[in-house]
């Protein structure tokens, strides 16, 4: 069946629907596919068949915030496309991920929240109509998954998982927006750190790992923020002991005062706000997933109503 007629064209006008050869990804990889459009009861002209790279992301708004669909990579598949009456025509289509394509999911569990989907465009009398939405599941790449482990293995448990609109500074960031993945603190860290919050930033050759951890005051201590920077290539993050890397810099942001520690590269996000944030996800569950979501039913996270009612923040070519 097909997902959608085109509304453009009226009643018994051309219906479209898209199809990928495989809906779970890495970043980096490309997603293979076709658009089928299947004729109506008239001729008909699609002036440009578009896709585009879609994810929910999070926009602060003076002291609040706002949902919407954040637009990150658009394709034109192809232009000038005419669909005889009755007949079915296929357009192939190869679609890359960005290397920084947020993670929707670490094994077989799905991030609450964490959408990222393939939108079908069609560009009909120069008025656009979209369409459905296709979701992406989004596993870490190699290097990633080292690092979100090692969280497991400290004792770490999933908070919460977003997108925000912004750039962290002194890294080498090409989306508009970055991902963040919130944990509670390990066990031997309760009463000195609120959460940590963990960034990716990766391109071919490196990983960023970019911690900020919110340390919590006392009567004689002081709270607020600490930052740090991890800068690796993928083979490198791969091998590296992330459990000692995090442990030492999590147990050093427990004991000193708010400040950047030079030994892990300096500088701050700058930008990252403190908000309402979701509770905890509940016990951890084992392998790679460890210290996320465990306990959560695995469901279908990725409708597109979770799109519904945002607004639409646009994207890049």
């Amino acid at each position: 069946m097909f997902k959608r007629m085109l509304s453009a064209f009226g009643v018994g006008g051309p219906s479209v629907d898209t199809v990928l050869d495989s809906s779970i990804a890495q970043a980096g990889e490309v997603l293979r596919g076709k658009v089928q459009i299947q004729g109506g009861t008239n001729d008909a002209v699609i002036d440009q068949v578009v896709l585009s790279l879609v994810t929910r992301i999070e926009v602060e708004h003076g002291d609040g915030e706002a949902h919407g669909t954040g637009e990150f990579f658009r394709l034109v598949v192809q232009r000038d496309v005419r669909v005889p009456a009755n007949e079915r025509l296929d357009i192939p289509f190869q679609l890359a991920l960005p290397w920084e394509t947020p993670v929707t999911s670490v094994g077989e569990v799905a991030l609450p929240g964490m959408v990222v989907g393939v939108r079908t465009e069609l560009v009909i009398k120069g008025a656009p109509d979209k369409g459905d939405l296709d979701p992406v599941m989004v596993r870490p790449l190699p290097s990633q998954d080292r690092v979100l482990a090692a969280f497991g293995e400290l004792g770490a448990t999933f908070r919460a998982a977003d997108v925000e609109v912004g750039r962290i500074a002194a890294v080498p960031q090409e989306l508009g927006f970055y991902q963040e993945i919130e944990f509670f603190p390990p066990p031997r860290f309760a009463g000195r750190l609120n959460q940590v919050e963990l960034t990716f930033v990766t391109n071919p050759n490196e990983l960023w790992v970019v911690l900020e951890a919110d340390k919590r005051g006392g009567l004689f201590r002081q709270g607020g923020d600490t930052f740090g920077r991890f800068r690796m290539s993928h083979a490198e993050a791969e091998r590296a002991d992330w459990t000692s890397i995090i442990g030492g810099w999590l147990a050093d942001a427990a004991d000193r005062a708010p400040r950047v520690n030079p030994a892990f590269g300096g500088g701050h996000h700058g930008h990252h706000g403190h908000h309402g944030r979701r509770p905890g996800m509940g016990a951890m569950v084992g392998g790679a997933a460890a210290g996320l979501v465990g306990g959560m039913i695995i469901g279908d996270m990725m409708d597109g109503e979770l799109f519904d009612g945002g607004e639409d923040f646009g994207g890049e070519e």
